[in-house]
């Protein structure tokens, strides 16, 4: 009687889980979307500018990171002996403090200017930065992929895998139930670190005084905070967190062969997270990133409609951020505000 268990425990094929993979895919979407979302509000909040530059910016910081990393390997070059992964970590944090040069660059020539002037002006000014970059990168990147150079590769977790594993490290090859990409774990720990530190940095001194900028820039003024020096540091913060965005969206499982000129084109899709938490709300970036990331998931992976096509996954996130936008035109968290006509 035992062995014909064996036998039968034996032939016993293992099913992906449809549900695992929405869960995980969420996950690593909702990362996505809520890094994009707060380097898009951390902008608002200390200008009050929409930056239409974000998916360029996030299309710009991805090449830095694969142009470190791979192209010149900097500083893998000097670093005789190190463990790749260091190499790469330093690779991306060079590529991090040139995206955030570029973010105070951009603020100085084309954002200082236009202090005093209709926001509606200053946004068309971002639209017309954002043609600028991604025409610049495009060019750059040019007509192949451009590999990230991160030491995660394919390399995946399994939950329930065949052969009697449960748990382990896999590769492609592996039949499991669930599959967690490296890529994914680091995503969501990275993400996690972000909104600690951006929580302790509100609580700064310099942080202190962004927010009083967003509140009043006149006041901040006459209480002797640079207005400028905020405004340049909100853009370099935002760059930066662009930038992050553009190497998740370039890593696998999302786009395996690394940055390419569909970055900028994806970075885009997290406005409707950007939109649901709210404006000037870093609670609701985070909350809202998650939340479209698993609606644009689940819709992907149950709500198949034959005359709709195979992207409806894809128009979930604006459905839901009209519909929110008819309850709560502020989203979930914004700041509600009103104004005399």
């Amino acid at each position: 009687m035992i062995p014909d268990l064996l036998i039968l425990a034996q032939e016993t094929t293992v099913e992906p889980s449809q549900l695992g993979f929405m869960v995980v895919n969420g996950l690593s979407l909702g990362a996505i979307y809520a890094v994009l979302a707060l380097g898009f509000v951390i902008i608002f909040k200390a200008t009050q500018v929409l930056n239409f530059a974000h998916g360029a910016l996030a299309a710009l910081g991805a090449f830095f990171i694969a142009y470190f990393a791979t192209i010149i390997n900097i500083p893998g070059r000097w670093m005789e002996g190190a463990p790749g992964w260091l190499q790469w970590s330093l690779s991306v944090v060079f590529a991090l403090l040139a995206s955030a040069a570029v973010g105070m660059l951009l603020e100085r020539i084309f954002l200082r200017p236009m202090l005093g002037e209709a926001l509606f002006a200053v946004a068309i000014v971002t639209l017309g930065i954002d043609i600028i970059i991604r025409t610049i990168t495009n060019d750059l990147i040019g007509l192949n992929s451009l590999p990230m150079g991160d030491p995660f590769g394919l390399s995946q977790i399994g939950f329930g895998c065949e052969a009697g594993r449960f748990l382990g490290s896999i590769d492609l090859t592996d039949v499991c139930t669930v599959r967690v990409p490296y890529t994914t774990v680091f995503q969501l720990s990275l993400t996690v670190v972000l909104v600690v530190g951006i929580a302790l940095f509100f609580r700064s001194r310099t942080g202190i005084a962004m927010r009083a900028t967003a509140w009043d820039q006149e006041t901040a003024r006459a209480q002797g905070i640079s207005v400028g020096r905020i405004f340049a540091l909100s853009w370099a913060i935002g760059a930066a967190m662009a930038a992050i965005g553009g190497l998740f969206i370039s890593m696998f499982p999302r786009r395996p062969g690394g940055v390419d000129t569909f970055t900028a084109f994806f970075a885009f899709r997290a406005f409707p997270a950007i939109i649901l938490g709210g404006l000037d709300s870093i609670l609701g970036a985070l909350v809202g990133g998650f939340a479209i990331g698993f609606a644009e998931s689940a819709a992907s992976s149950y709500l198949t409609f034959e005359f709709l096509g195979t992207g409806f996954g894809g128009v979930v996130p604006y459905l839901v951020m009209l519909l929110v936008l008819l309850i709560r035109p502020y989203g979930l968290f914004g700041t509600e505000e009103i104004r005399r006509v």
